[in-house]
């Protein structure tokens, strides 16, 4: 219940948001990141889960891709035109690709390191780049040489000293099976990184969220090193008698900083997860880098919280109410352009081919579901990789306004039309196919354990590519289910709308 002042600062709130957001960040895409510490999840392990949202139109690709050796003297041609010197192995990897995009792949790779990102705008308008900088390669990279998140960091915070963040600004989200950090680049050579507390779980939605900085705690804090000089000399911090450094007021554009369709983003992941989460003030980013979760969390609490559009809150707006969630002028969590959203389950203790699994829905998680794919499978199924370009906006509005067909269909298409016609039709499908995803996930929790330990038997025993086949089978099995469950949902919808 909310108090009558509340309600009164709420609705200046949503003005400020529907009218007064920066041009600057109504450019922006807007994803949306969360780690969980090992401390913090129900069965004591990491946990990483995140938004792509990028407009159409876009498609998504999985591969898994194998593990490569290379001979002295091979190396790597960024895109901007500069040369990294080759490792001799590299390891393999989960790859979600989205063609054409520079910042929008996300990887998990089989040392349980994951890195994907957020757009955060830096305020920094004279960068120092050489050789044009990198951009796209640098999570790559991480992903192929990194055996830690925090071996991942080094990697990244190294290539961004030599060459310089091509980009305003970012944070990269890289976790393994025992930690998880964000990393921020600013455009040119600064960079921060803070490890979210293994109690905690920490947030974000494109803007930078690391705050105050003890740069003397290496365990859980890095940093390019003049990063605090820098900011002096630039007039974007002045350092006083008590004052601390804040790396967001510092480094962040003040125009997304502010913006409240981020700030209220991010509110609305954390106050799902603590309820003494008070309601964010107009445009001051006060939020906490993370919170200690009132109980422990699952991965259904990272889906729930990925497919929200502020349901039970003040937020949800009147639009929403009318039409679809996703038209609110307050950027939800969950929107039109979420091309892919996906959970991590990151578990130390485990061989890698069943400790870490990959939770993958396509489109829209309110009108899609989370599918299982253990690291160990290996290859994704034929239809999730779609082509090798993005479609011509055309082509792309023909392909998912058709007639959703999940036997004969790549996945990205039937899941992108499954959203339009969610989107064009009564909030009554949504909710059923809300209702279909959880029912079936739920039932994939229940068998998990049982699957997991029958291919760690099958491992155990050295039956290698039985055991592969097994996590194979499981989650083939899934996807069929799912398939079947959710064309027999359209199916019977049309049936109705038809009489």
């Amino acid at each position: 219940m909310f108090c009558r002042s509340c309600s009164l600062a709420l609705a200046l709130l949503l003005l400020t948001a529907s009218l007064g957001a920066s041009a600057k960040g109504q450019d922006n895409n807007n994803c949306f990141s969360v780690v969980v510490g090992k401390h913090a999840s129900f069965d004591g392990h990491v946990m990483a889960a995140h938004n792509e949202d990028d407009w159409p139109p876009q498609v998504v690709n999985h591969y898994k891709v194998p593990r490569r050796q290379h001979v002295p003297g091979d190396s790597i041609t960024l895109l901007n035109g500069g040369r990294v010197e080759q490792v001799a192995e590299t390891w393999s990897y989960i790859w979600s690709e989205m063609p054409g995009l520079r910042f929008s792949d996300s990887y998990l790779n089989e040392w349980g390191v994951s890195i994907f990102s957020d757009a955060c705008p830096s305020r920094e308008d004279m960068p120092e780049l050489t050789n044009g900088g990198i951009c796209y390669h640098l999570r790559r990279l991480v992903a192929e040489r990194a055996r830690s998140a925090r071996e991942g960091v080094h990697i990244a915070a190294g290539l961004v000293e030599r060459f310089g963040y091509a980009a305003s600004g970012r944070t990269y989200i890289i976790a393994d099976t025992t930690e998880g950090w964000f990393f921020c680049a600013v455009n040119g050579t600064h960079w921060a990184a803070r490890r979210v507390p293994d109690d905690s779980v920490a947030m974000i939605a494109n803007t930078y969220s690391i705050r105050e900085m003890n740069l003397a705690d290496t365990i859980n804090f890095l940093a390019s090193g003049d990063l605090i000089e820098y900011a002096i000399a630039r007039g974007w911090y002045g350092r006083t008698a008590g004052s601390k450094f804040d790396f967001a007021a510092a480094y962040a554009h003040p125009g997304d900083e502010g913006d409240m369709r981020n700030i209220c983003r991010q509110w609305d992941g954390f106050r799902q997860v603590s309820s003494a989460m008070p309601l964010p003030s107009e445009n001051e980013n006060s939020l906490p880098f993370c919170v200690a979760p009132e109980r422990k969390l699952h991965p259904r609490d990272l889906m729930k919280i990925l497919r929200d559009h502020y349901e039970a809150t003040p937020f949800l707006q009147p639009e929403a109410l009318t039409g679809h969630p996703h038209d609110q002028s307050i950027t939800p969590i969950c929107r039109h352009d979420t091309q892919t959203s996906f959970v991590m389950q990151l578990r130390s203790g485990l061989p890698v081919e069943v400790g870490c699994v990959y939770w993958v829905c396509l489109g829209s998680p309110c009108a899609s579901v989370y599918l299982p794919y253990y690291f160990g499978l290996d290859a994704f199924p034929g239809s999730w990789y779609i082509q090798a370009e993005a479609p011509d906006e055309q082509t792309y509005q023909t392909l998912t306004q058709g007639k959703v067909t999940f036997s004969d269909v790549p996945v990205f298409w039937n899941f992108s039309r499954l959203r339009t016609l969610a989107e064009e039709n009564p909030a009554s499908l949504t909710l059923k196919i809300r209702e279909v995803a959880a029912s079936l996930e739920e039932s994939v929790f229940a068998r998990q354990a049982e699957a997991e330990k029958t291919a760690l038997k099958l491992l155990q025993s050295g039956s290698f590519h039985e055991a592969v086949e097994s996590l194979n089978g499981f989650s083939l099995g899934v996807q069929a289910s799912a398939f079947e469950a959710l064309q027999t949902v359209v199916d019977d919808f049309g049936h109705v709308t038809d009489r």
